[in-house]
């Protein structure tokens, strides 16, 4: 509403203005229109509308106390400001601001910087009262109360911070964007800042684990919002990206170091152990896709994983540990983990599995959960864990040589005594390894009869049974993927390189055992067939002179071979149950990751040099060795190590392309004898350390993921017995048939004790049984956290009062230096005065000038002069008549110190009390 011009009138000093703007903000109780087209003065009304009204009603509303003026004129930054702060005069600041007229005064936009590091310092000093003045009258805007607030955060005072949280909800009002904050990059204003971009008070809050200051922030509404994705296109990341570059990803990489805080993930995470799982898998995929940032997202990555390793030492029973490692949250990946089940009287370790699978080994390795898996390992066999290694290769001889026995115990009986003890971890381990063990043996067995029957091996008349016995392991080890594959998910199940190792394996033998099949089965329907005797022939008597490159049996065997290879280095999954062999283990797949990447360079160079060489010598016709691919391929493999015939290279009648190729030739082993293969055996050595630096986190892992696919439910029959359908399999068939239609499967939720630790404020007010009652899982995760925060605040207050300790320290002991000095020093002016009486005039001024110097101490530090800050002691007799001694040193005589004491020629000791402390303004030299 536009209010009509105001009139001008004789007796009132108010002028015309002009026309008011139509919009109006509110300042408290009053309201003023901060845009007006010309200086001057304006009238503020304490009601909170302006109503047009005739001439004489505005200018007798001009007239009552409730009417206020405000000078629309910039305030200048005043010089003497600065150090009235840093001497802490209210008064003089108040003097400087004008506070008596009660009147909010504008900035100058030229001394923004000048106004922010006013009230900064202010902040730094602790002045409250200074920083309240200069904010009751200075008009700070929304971006100067926010650096003033990193300020009060940067120095730990919640006071501060409080007080100048009300003042932005003041301004801003119930309706804060606490997301504005983080828009701070595209404010140029805070280049000059100490503050890096895109940090926000509760972002350095969380950086500084300041967990008063984020409490208090969280409850007032503010919140880091996660980064978008790298690849985002929306209209901010664009924005951003061409506004500066820079700016944005460190405005990124803030935030992040602000949500990976131990801070944050304490108070504003429900289950701070899982977020802390999801953003280091998070930070670890960043790291990968965003090279240059690579070493601080890895830091925030291992600080994640300390922050759950911390949490985990917080638990102080088995309860606790139990509900911690088997509990997830209800993502897409923990449902498949929850799907997984495993043996009867098992946990689940649903979060643990987790951890596993998020790569979080400082977890999994913490001595809680390796306790946990050590004792789900063994089961009942409690004693095994402490037997000798003799007893344990007894024990797995034993059941090697007693496996069928043992398993058609289990299929006929597999709840009796035997049957629950073949269901322990370590006892199914060594089941299936003697399984595997035997289908090993069945290969070499078969490897002798083929060299036996070698002639038969040689032609078409093999017999099949003689290299088929192993397609009975084979068959159960299709059958024990497949399972594998229904309990664990498709996902989680190529995860493993192993498993993707296993389906290589059984897809080339069962290709090469049905080839073998095909063969047979093809030449007798084609024998069948008289208009086909040919290729009767051909499948049946030919010999293998004859056949084609292609032939179905070459194909064959070229894949068993290559399988049989495989099947012993599949051998290798069991190691890691051993700590120095599961060492070795992991350090020959590092090898091996290794010399992946160094084929790649080796088939670079080696490409480049076979194609010059073989370019060379294709022309000439005389050399038997070079110039055809293949040829020129096999003599440079061999001269990598060093069995080439290096006269291959030589043409007498051409010299120019001789010479050329030499060169060629020793170039390729300068590059590949001595650089690359010495770099080959550098990065193996490299990698052998790494695990070895950190050989004990590395196994333990790697055992980790052995003990965890042993728990599994329904695997106990091995290999090949476990292809024969078992009474135990048809009763679980029909149990879940009944239940599906019956609906009887609803289970019971177990009963857990309360935290004692916990403070019944933080749960829900109902408390007991219900539907509001917290769950027990929640319950463990908030005293965790809650003893963490405990502990934290402790290990701070611990560490400030150590600082202030170590400093007092320091500091009695350089004032008992000095003090000793000094006693040393007084010592020998006195000796001195005694043996040379002819120079006491010239000692008796030095020593009144030294007193004078010290007695001048209290006078200096009155007027600020202060210098060193140490204090030292001096004797009280050393006081008495100054002024009697000067008369006497004047008239030349020489006057004794004389005490109340008995005669002493010693150092005279400091009476206890009546020291008095100095400060030294400078020290005499002697």
């Amino acid at each position: 509403m536009v209010p009509p011009p105001v009139p001008p009138d004789s007796g009132s000093k108010i002028k015309t203005l002009g026309t008011l703007s139509t919009q109006a903000i509110t300042c408290g109780k009053h309201l003023y229109c901060p845009k007006i087209k010309r200086e001057g003065r304006y009238i503020l009304s304490s009601s909170k509308e302006l109503q047009p009204d005739t001439e004489p009603q505005w200018s007798q509303r001009a007239q009552p106390d409730n009417w206020r003026e405000i000078v629309n004129k910039k305030l200048h930054f005043p010089p003497e400001l600065i150090p009235a702060i840093q001497e802490g005069n209210m008064a003089w600041v108040d003097s400087l601001l004008s506070l008596g007229d009660g009147i909010i005064r504008q900035l100058d936009e030229s001394e923004d910087r000048l106004w922010r590091e006013a009230l900064n310092l202010s902040i730094r000093l602790g002045s409250e009262d200074i920083m309240t003045s200069l904010l009751l009258g200075v008009k700070f805007d929304f971006r100067q109360i926010h650096e003033a607030l990193l300020v009060a955060v940067d120095t730990n005072q919640p006071r501060f911070v409080k007080h100048l949280l009300d003042r932005l909800d003041q301004e801003k009002g119930n309706k804060m964007d606490v997301r504005s904050f983080s828009m701070a990059i595209f404010d140029h204003s805070i280049d000059d800042s100490q503050f890096a971009p895109g940090v926000t008070p509760l972002t350095l809050a969380c950086q500084k684990d300041l967990y008063e200051i984020v409490t208090m922030l969280t409850q007032r509404g503010h919140d880091i919002p996660l980064p978008h994705a790298i690849s985002c296109t929306c209209l901010e990341c664009r924005n951003g990206r061409q506004y500066d570059l820079l700016k944005f990803s460190l405005s990124r990489i803030n935030t992040y170091r602000g949500i990976a805080s131990r801070a944050y993930l304490s108070i504003t995470s429900e289950d701070a152990m899982h977020s802390a799982f999801h953003l280091s898998r998070e930070l670890r995929k960043l790291s990968k896709k965003e090279p240059e940032f690579k070493p601080q997202y890895l830091a925030l990555e291992q600080l994640c994983q300390e922050f759950a390793v911390e949490l985990l030492g917080m638990c102080r029973n088995q309860s606790e540990v139990s509900t911690i490692l088997n509990s997830a949250e209800d993502d897409s990946d923990d449902e498949e983990l929850d799907e997984q089940t495993f043996e009867e009287g098992i946990p689940n370790l649903g979060r643990l599995r987790l951890a596993v699978n998020y790569n979080q080994k400082q977890f999994v390795t913490h001595p809680i959960c390796q306790q946990v898996l050590s004792s789900i390992w063994c089961g009942s066999l409690s004693g095994w864990r402490g037997s000798r290694t003799a007893w344990k290769l007894l024990v797995s001889l034993g059941i090697f040589i007693t496996m069928p026995f043992l398993c058609l115990v289990y299929w006929i009986a597999p709840k009796s005594k035997l049957g629950k003890l073949l269901k322990v971890p370590v006892i199914k381990f060594l089941l299936h390894s003697a399984s595997y063990m035997w289908f090993l043996i069945t290969l070499l067995t078969e490897s002798i009869f083929m060299e036996i029957y070698r002639s038969d091996f040689a032609s078409r008349k093999q017999n099949i049974l003689h290299n088929s016995l192993h397609m009975i392991w084979v068959a159960g080890f299709f059958w024990f993927e497949c399972k594998e594959v229904w309990i664990e998910g498709l996902k989680s199940y190529f995860l493993d390189l192993w498993n993707i190792l296993d389906m290589m394996v059984l897809s080339m033998y069962l290709a090469s055992f049905t080839l073998r099949i095909l063969i047979m089965l093809k030449g007798y329907f084609l024998c069948q067939d008289s208009s086909t005797q040919e290729m009767c022939d051909y499948f049946t008597n030919t010999v293998r002179e004859d056949w084609k490159q292609e032939d179905p049996q070459l194909i064959a065997e070229t894949l068993f071979a290559v399988t049989s290879m495989l099947s012993f280095t599949r051998l290798a999954y069991i190691l890691p149950a051993h700590e120095s062999l599961g060492t070795l283990q992991i350090s020959m797949g590092r090898m091996i990751d290794d010399m992946m990447r160094f084929m790649f360079i080796l088939m670079i160079i080696g490409t480049a040099f076979l194609c010059g060489i073989n370019n060379i010598y294709v022309p000439y016709v005389v050399s038997p060795h070079l110039g055809r691919l293949n040829e020129t391929f096999n003599f440079l493999f061999w001269t990598m190590f060093g069995m080439a015939n290096q006269e291959y290279v030589d043409m007498p009648d051409y010299v120019l392309a001789e010479f050329v190729g030499r060169i060629f030739y020793g170039i390729f082993t300068l590059l590949i004898v001595i650089v690359l293969l010495n770099m080959l055996i550098a990065m193996i050595s490299n990698s052998f350390q790494r695990i070895e630096d950190d050989a004990d986190v590395e196994w333990k892992f790697a055992r980790s993921k052995l003990y965890l696919s042993y728990f599994r439910e329904g695997l106990t029959m091995p290999v090949p017995f476990n292809i024969i359908p078992s009474p135990k399999a048809l009763f679980y068939i029909l149990r879940s048939i009944c239940q599906k239609i019956c609906c009887c499967c609803n289970k019971k939720a177990p009963e857990y004790p309360p935290i004692a630790s916990l403070s019944s404020n933080t749960l829900n007010s109902s408390g007991g049984q219900g539907e509001g009652r917290v769950p027990y899982r929640l319950q463990v995760t908030k005293a965790l956290v809650h003893r963490y925060i405990e502990a934290a605040r402790r290990e701070f207050e611990e560490s400030k009062r150590k600082d202030v300790g170590n400093r007092i320290t320091e500091l009695n002991k350089v004032v008992g230096r000095l003090h000793t000095e000094m006693q040393e020093f007084h010592q020998k002016l006195q000796w001195q005065c005694k043996s040379e009486p002819d120079q006491a005039n010239i000692l008796g001024k030095y020593i009144m000038g030294a007193k004078n110097n010290f007695r001048d101490f209290n006078k200096y530090e009155a007027m600020g002069c202060e210098n060193t800050g140490l204090s030292i002691s001096t004797h009280p007799a050393e006081e008495e008549d100054d002024e009697e001694k000067e008369g006497e040193i004047k008239a030349g005589g020489i006057v004794s110190e004389e005490r109340e004491e008995p005669e002493s020629e010693g150092p005279v000791e400091p009476v206890p009390g009546e020291e008095t402390t100095f400060e030294t303004a400078s020290t005499p030299d002697v």
